[in-house]
């Protein structure tokens, strides 16, 4: 068990994306079954076309962005829930003045991000 302060934990940027860093609150070794993380993609950033070994189960926790499932368009903001199958494509652009941030809660699998286009 633990409990630690989410600003205590380091935000690393994103090899891929503009403007995209990460941060994993709790990783695969400090839990069994489920890893999570907080993503924070700046306004004006984005994250290219990919795909991802396993399914992504998020929250979003501030500002807006336009996540691209599958090839269907979704706005999303403040509140709102996001589930992304393993293997699906999916993007995302943010929308309006702030930063877009969202928690992610993976499974403690093998996972890889695969990009689809080239950020940019």
């Amino acid at each position: 068990m633990s409990v630690k302060h989410s600003h205590e934990v380091a935000n690393e940027p994103l090899p891929v994306g503009i403007g995209a860093s990460k941060a994993v609150l709790i990783s695969s070794q400090e839990a069994p079954n489920f890893a999570l993380r907080k993503f924070t993609i700046r306004s004006g950033g984005s994250m290219p076309l990919h795909i991802n070994l396993v399914e992504h189960e998020q929250y979003v926790l501030k500002g807006k962005a336009l996540v691209v499932i599958d090839d269907v368009p979704h706005e999303v903001q403040t509140g709102d829930v996001v589930f992304i199958p393993a293997n699906v494509p999916h993007s995302y652009t943010t929308l309006g003045e702030e930063d877009f941030v969202f928690l992610c809660s993976v499974p403690n699998k093998t996972d890889e991000t695969i990009l689809i286009e080239k950020p940019g």
